[in-house]
């Protein structure tokens, strides 16, 4: 396996890549209504394939939602005709924000989308007077969020007295800078990338696949830093994105003080890489120790270290890891990645240490 000869102004990404995701902020715990909504169709899943709910979707639409939900049951959100126009760009891995009680409270993957009454009075039936949600979107992931709306909106360019009182359907810049301010990876990203199988072509069995789908762990996920409210792309994601723009695969190996993220191997060299969920002193640090912990393990003597992190590093941590030799890898977009190489002097220099077992 060969090593990507990356330097500062170099970016590996994946070609024709589809357009980034759409990001849907959703009002959805204010009025009481709306409240029994969550209760009805967030809180749990919805068995759509048992008669009463299946009777209500076109041939087509169960179709979808079975090769999206093999397990015959997902979570389900709406909006009304009003939206109409905005709802048709609606599209499988766009992201919907659900809010309520000044932040957001839920971060979700869209699924399948389509319009239909019927299904949708079945699931959230009208109160008098009220209006029908005429569009009605799955939910491939729904994770637990506490995202103060200040910083939704400091991140949408709105002033941060912001209320968000209605349904918005946020596209380019701003859609791409709460997905990368909040740090989410989809799994149709991941599917996209190649590093997660996508749903079959063809409708699978409802029945066949229910105890696959229990358990398969969300890939965006989220989790509450300490004192703060930012939320965090785990690592596991993110090594999944870096890996998948690689030209051949990375592997890993298990020394006596743990495994590595990612291995490589071939005629460019040996390289050891770290994984960091966030890009703070304490992280970069913590890989640091970790690679050079790891590579007097390495099963090849290693040529290059490096510490994978989801965004730009400040100067005081990239000049951290440029003393001990270490590359920083920072993702720049979805399926891209930039290297900011360590000066060859010191990485040399390093290098006798790295391979002392």
């Amino acid at each position: 396996m060969g090593i990507p000869d990356l330097t500062q102004d170099t970016v590996q990404s994946v070609p024709d890549a589809e357009p980034e995701a759409r990001v849907l902020v959703c009002p959805a715990y204010g009025s009481k209504e709306s409240r029994r909504h969550w209760h009805d169709t967030l809180e749990e899943e919805v068995p759509f394939a048992e008669e009463a709910l299946a009777e209500h979707l076109e041939p087509r639409q169960l179709e979808q939602l079975t090769r999206l939900h093999p397990g015959g049951a997902a979570r389900f959100w709406g909006a009304t005709a009003t939206h109409d126009n905005a709802m048709a760009k609606v599209r499988t891995g766009d992201v919907a924000l659900f809010t309520g009680r000044k932040k957001v409270l839920a971060v979700g993957e869209v699924g399948a989308v389509f319009a239909n009454g019927g299904f949708a009075d079945a699931l959230w039936p009208p109160a008098p007077g009220g209006k029908s949600w005429r569009t009605v979107y799955s939910l491939r992931d729904f994770v637990p969020a506490d995202v103060p709306y200040e910083v939704l909106a400091g991140l949408i360019g709105y002033s941060r007295t912001y209320g968000f009182p209605g349904q918005l359907v946020l596209e380019g810049d701003r859609a791409r800078a709460v997905v990368e301010g909040l740090g989410i990876t989809t799994r149709t990203l991941l599917e996209r990338l190649g590093v997660e199988e996508p749903p079959p072509t063809e409708p699978v069995a409802a029945t066949r696949r229910a105890e696959l789908e229990r358990q398969h762990t969300p890939t965006v996920s989220f989790d509450r830093a300490a004192a703060t409210t930012l939320y965090r792309r785990e690592e596991q994601p993110l090594v999944m994105e870096f890996c998948a723009t690689l030209a051949t695969p990375a592997g890993r190996f298990h020394s006596p003080v743990g495994p590595c993220d990612i291995y490589l191997e071939g005629p460019d060299g040996v390289e050891v890489i770290e994984a960091k969920s966030r890009t703070g002193h304490a992280y970069v640090r913590e890989a640091l120790s970790q690679l050079l912990d790891y590579a007097p393990h390495s099963p090849l003597p290693a040529d290059r270290l490096a510490v994978l992190v989801p965004g730009p590093l400040d100067e005081r941590e990239l000049s951290l890891l440029h003393r001990y030799g270490v590359d920083c890898i920072h993702r720049t977009s979805p399926g891209a990645f930039q290297r900011i190489p360590a000066p060859d002097h010191r990485r040399r220099r390093m290098r006798e240490l790295w391979t002392t077992g």
